[in-house]
């Protein structure tokens, strides 16, 4: 009896050592599946994954993360190209209608010093607006193009007076414009796209809001553009940034502009974020620009 305990537990401990043998085995290749899985990820590369695992079913799961990198290879690339395909016809189509709009604007200045009844003088400002419009949607449909594809050149810029700059185009509309702090706000950005992005931001406010845009910069770098928006509700703004996303007055929009904010902001590593407090009926937009310090 106390030999066949014996054999027993011999026996026992062999087939314990060999599970624990077999465990240490089958997460080493775990492990090795997870580096290079990450590794192929990153890189473009057409090299498989490799383990050093015989086991038949750990080859085959890395056989099978090697089809899966390469169908996502080959929809990034679909994506890539197609969306590259996007912007060129975005390009070419906003070359295209400036000429025959800069032209109708032009004869349009001409009408405007003629005698004409005060119908037509109503007619004439519909179509100068309806033309305007068109320039301001040919003008987004250009910047969305450029996204990108130009070279960023960095520079500390001065917060206060680039946002006072923009303002000074859209004062009118504004009910309330804190861009004083007791310091000087800098971030460290692209001035071109630091612009664009308040020029998006502002012009957006003018569309959406009634006569009640507020403004605030803060000394983080932050810059808020609030306004009252009772037609929204938080499944809209949760979408906003969204390319070709428009709310209610699509017709004025081409719903590029937010979403070239977003992407201008991401390219300098800075965030934008859109909050609605349901209470208030109020939309708030904020930019952090990146590396923002007081000087």
């Amino acid at each position: 009896m106390t030999v066949l305990f014996g054999c027993l537990c011999v026996i026992l401990s062999g087939i314990t050592a060999g599970c624990l043998w077999k465990i240490r085995v089958m997460r080493k290749s775990a492990e090795e599946l997870t580096v290079q899985f990450e590794k192929r990820i990153k890189e473009d590369t057409n090299v498989g994954i490799e383990i050093s695992s015989r086991d038949s079913k750990m080859r085959q799961l890395a056989l099978g993360m090697d089809r899966q990198i390469r169908i996502f290879r080959e929809e990034q690339r679909r994506y890539l190209q197609g969306n590259q395909e996007l912007k060129d016809a975005a390009a070419n189509l906003s070359h295209d209608l400036r000429t025959p709009m800069t032209a109708a604007w032009g004869y349009l200045d001409l009408l405007k010093q003629e005698e004409m009844s005060d119908e037509a003088g109503e007619y004439l400002q519909i179509i100068s607006e309806r033309i305007q419009a068109m320039k301001e949607l040919t003008e987004e449909m250009f910047q969305y193009s450029k996204i990108g594809s130009r070279t960023q050149e960095y520079e500390k810029i001065r917060l206060n007076r680039m946002l006072e700059e923009t303002a000074a185009d859209f004062y009118g509309v504004l009910t309330q414009a804190s861009i004083e702090p007791e310091q000087q706000v800098f971030c460290y950005g692209n001035p071109q796209s630091v612009k664009r992005i308040l020029a998006n931001l502002f012009s957006n406010g003018v569309k959406y809001s009634r006569g009640d845009l507020e403004v605030v910069l803060k000394e983080d770098g932050s810059i808020s553009f609030s306004n009252r928006a009772p037609f929204m509700d938080p499944m809209q703004v949760g979408s906003l940034m969204e390319r070709f996303y428009t709310v209610e007055n699509g017709e004025r929009s081409s719903g590029l502009g937010l979403h070239i904010v977003k992407v201008l902001a991401e390219e300098m590593n800075g965030k934008v974020s859109a909050v609605y407090d349901r209470k208030a009926g109020k939309l708030r937009i904020t930019v952090l620009f990146p590396a923002a310090t007081c000087g």
